[in-house]
C-alpha cells in the first residue's frame, strides 16, 4: 500500500463531545503512522483551543481554523486573518438580525454574551458536534472570554448562533459574495441555528491542497474524516472521504464511504478496514 495522507476532523470525529481521545482513536493514529502513512488534524477549532490531549496524540501537522491556519511538519505553511474591517462588517450584519456572533483569534475566543444564554438552552441535534461542543466549553468553563475583551486585530473565524433560520437567510445578500455558511444539523422543533462563515478560497480542503504541495503528495494518496458541513471542502479534495456514522445527512450523501459512530470508535474501525493498520 502506498503511504497516505489521513485528515482527522477532530469533535464528532475523532472525540465526542469534548470527551478524551478513547484508547482506540489514540491506537489508530499511532499505528498508521507506524505503518508510514501521515496523519493530520483538520478542524474548526483554532489553535488556541486545541487542547494538549489532543496535541499528544501525535500528528504530522494540522489544518485549524477551517483551512486559516495549516502547519505541517512543524512548519507553518499559511496564516490569514479576517481584517478587522470584515469582521466588524460581519458583526453589523449578523448584529443588524438579532443573530449572536463567537469570534475565533490567535488570542482566544470572544462571545456575545447572549450567545451562551441561548447555548446553554439549546437542545441539539445528536449529529450537531460544534453546538454540542460549544455547549460543553461552557460547562468545563474553558476561557471564552466577552465581546468586550477583544482585541480588534482581526480574526481566522467568525461563528453565528440564531433562533430563526430565516434571520441567518437575511444576511446572505451581504456576505455571500464573500463566504460560503456552514449551518450545522438541527432537528425540527430546534429553537437554536448555529453554523459559521468560510472565507471563499479558504477551507479545509485548500488547506490539504497546500500540504500535499508541500509534501509532494499525490491526492489520489488522500483520505479524509468528517462529520459536519464545515468538513465540505475537505471531502470534496480528497481521494476518499470518509463520513461518520453520527455526521449530518448532506455529507453522508456525497462522501465515498459511511463508517461507524464516533462513540463506537469509527475511525479505529474504518483506519483497520482500509488496512492502514497493518491488522
Amino acid at each position: 500500500m502506498d503511504s497516505k495522507l489521513i485528515f482527522l476532523d477532530i469533535d464528532g470525529t475523532l472525540i465526542h463531545a469534548m470527551s478524551e481521545p478513547s484508547v482506540l482513536a489514540i491506537k489508530a493514529v499511532d499505528r498508521a503512522r507506524k505503518m508510514g502513512h501521515k496523519v493530520f488534524l483538520c478542524t474548526g477549532r483554532n489553535m488556541a483551543i486545541i487542547g494538549q490531549n489532543i496535541l499528544d496524540i501525535g500528528f504530522d501537522g494540522i489544518v485549524a481554523s477551517a483551512g486559516g491556519h495549516v502547519e505541517a511538519g512543524g512548519k507553518v505553511l499559511f496564516d490569514s486573518l479576517l481584517p478587522e474591517e470584515t469582521v466588524q462588517e460581519c458583526l453589523e450584519v449578523f448584529h443588524a438580525q438579532g443573530i449572536y456572533c463567537r469570534i475565533e483569534t490567535e488570542e482566544g475566543i470572544y462571545t456575545d454574551p447572549q450567545m451562551e444564554v441561548l447555548l446553554k438552552s439549546a437542545k441539539p441535534d445528536k449529529r450537531n458536534s460544534e453546538l454540542i461542543r460549544m455547549q460543553k466549553e461552557i460547562e468545563k468553563g474553558i476561557g471564552i472570554l466577552p465581546y468586550e475583551k477583544y482585541p480588534g486585530k482581526g480574526a481566522y473565524k467568525i461563528c453565528f448562533t440564531s433562533t430563526t433560520l430565516e434571520a441567518i437567510e437575511k444576511t446572505k445578500p451581504y456576505l455571500g459574495s464573500q463566504f460560503e455558511y456552514a449551518v450545522h444539523a438541527y432537528g425540527e422543533s430546534s429553537s437554536c441555528f448555529n453554523g459559521e462563515i468560510i472565507r471563499r478560497g479558504i477551507d479545509k480542503g485548500k488547506g490539504i491542497e497546500l500540504i500535499c504541495r508541500y509534501l509532494g503528495a499525490d491526492v489520489k494518496n488522500t483520505i479524509a474524516f468528517g462529520d459536519s458541513m464545515n468538513d465540505y471542502g475537505m471531502m470534496q479534495y480528497v481521494h476518499t472521504s470518509v463520513a461518520m456514522g453520527n455526521a449530518c445527512d448532506e455529507l453522508k450523501e456525497m462522501a465515498d464511504v459511511v463508517c461507524g459512530n464516533v462513540e463506537d470508535d469509527g475511525v479505529y474501525y474504518e483506519f483497520k478496514r482500509m488496512g492502514l493498520l497493518g491488522e
